[in-house]
């Protein structure tokens, strides 16, 4: 029945109806973790993650220039940036997460059961 609303392949409509599902938890799950403290913490919390989960941020080691690029980037694409906390914001982000910064490590929930070590 999906499909036929869709107009789509009943394949499609299944796989849109389950990854929407599954996306919702994914994002319920990622979004709370903690950007690094400071002073633009509360505002890179609320600019970034507003459209993606915070890992995306804490994986990236990008130099100053090229955070201003993404910055700009998100930006154009509606990412709400007060011009006045522009150059704090990349200040921030190109501190916590530049090239020098130890390689971002995922925080593991568990080991697959059944796996002996």
């Amino acid at each position: 029945m999906l499909h036929k609303l869709l107009g789509v392949p009943p394949v499609l409509a299944l796989l849109l109806a389950t990854t929407g599902l599954q996306g919702q938890k994914a994002v319920s799950a990622n979004v709370t973790a903690d950007l690094p403290a400071g002073p633009m913490q509360a505002k890179a919390t609320t600019t970034c993650l507003e459209c993606h989960e915070a890992r995306i941020i804490l994986q990236q080691r990008l130099s100053k220039g090229a955070w201003t690029k993404e910055v700009d980037k998100m930006a154009k694409w509606g990412a709400v940036v007060d011009p006045a906390d522009r150059d704090a914001l990349i200040d921030y982000l190109s501190t916590n997460f530049s090239p020098d910064q130890p390689q971002y490590e995922p925080q593991r929930t568990s080991e697959k059961s059944g796996k002996s070590k």
